[in-house]
């Protein structure tokens, strides 16, 4: 019988990731519902259950943490022996009227660790789990405001752990090139979630469906590119 993929999710316990998890879930994929709050973690999973999804789990994971990242990382493996999808969606954000002057090192630090290191620690810890099934799809949640061709003032850190994390996705995506392994970013667009507040203009649904359709993509399919709507945007 044809085992069920296992799609990891980081940051899954609201928002964009929460709803990514339903989403994957709801296709018959095995989903572990990544989250640095445990408490958080498994009450996101129970509210999932309780809508029937009963193919997620929760497991705790802090991505700033390389000893977590790797004590997560060979949980899966022991659980499950395999991890098809990635999608790195755990991120924070720094003051929307933040200036590169007013802004401190903590806080560079403190983005970049979770936005860029985050990332890097996972894809490190999961794609050899990959690179033994010869599959997988690693999705990286990015943003508009990461983009140079479009580059302007506030929220800079974040801004740059974006535009940071866009350069890791071209990376990885040339080093695993002749795989079955394709590495993308996705801009969700502004989305209403704690993040983005209650005035954003797109719908949770809205903001993950071109991470779900990166997920899922077939063999062949593209890598190495920035995506908005399920176009290529300009890095």
């Amino acid at each position: 019988m044809t085992r069920a993929k296992v799609a990891v999710v980081t940051g899954g316990n609201r928002g964009i990731g929460f709803e990514i998890c339903r989403q994957l879930a709801s296709l018959g994929m095995q989903v572990v519902l990544g989250s640095r709050d445990a408490a958080k973690g498994e009450a996101a999973r129970a509210q999932l259950a309780a809508t029937g999804l009963s193919t997620i789990v929760s497991h705790p994971v802090d991505v700033a943490s390389e000893t977590s990242v790797a004590a997560f990382a060979a949980w899966i493996d022991g659980q499950y022996g395999a991890c098809d999808v990635l999608v790195n969606n755990a991120g924070v954000i720094d003051s929307r009227s933040g200036r590169v002057m007013t802004t401190s090192l903590a806080t560079l630090q403190e983005v970049l660790t979770t936005n860029l290191a985050g990332p890097f620690l996972m894809v490190k810890a999961l794609v050899p789990l990959m690179q033994r099934e010869n599959y997988g799809r690693i999705v990286n949640m990015a943003s508009g405001l990461g983009q140079l061709a479009e580059m302007g003032a506030g929220t800079p850190v974040y801004r740059i752990s974006k535009t940071a994390l866009n350069a890791l996705t071209r990376t990885l995506s040339a080093e695993l090139s002749g795989t079955n392994i394709l590495v993308n970013a996705v801009c969700p667009g502004w989305v209403r979630t704690d993040m983005g507040g209650p005035h954003a203009l797109r719908s949770v649904a809205e903001g993950a469906d071109t991470a779900i359709w990166l997920a899922t993509l077939p063999d062949g399919g593209p890598t190495g590119h920035f995506f908005r709507d399920r176009k290529a945007i300009p890095w």
